[in-house]
């Protein structure tokens, strides 16, 4: 996931526009915006096929069912 000008995996936003807040999962780094930080906690399934093995995190423990 490793891109020229980094971007977030969510809005696509690069950071000349927003902040962005670097991650690594399975060997990779990907970029997430603090806006969309918050999905990555407590919604992950909702990055599914914008960052590989996502639909498999736990979402937060207070999102659960």
């Amino acid at each position: 996931m490793i891109e020229a000008q980094p971007k977030c995996i969510y809005c696509g936003r690069s950071s000349d526009q927003v902040p962005l807040l670097a991650l690594r999962y399975r060997q990779a780094e990907a970029w997430i915006c603090s806006q969309h930080l918050p999905i990555l906690i407590h919604e992950p399934g909702q990055l599914a096929g914008r960052l590989p093995g996502a639909e498999n995190l736990a979402p937060s423990e207070h999102h659960r069912d």
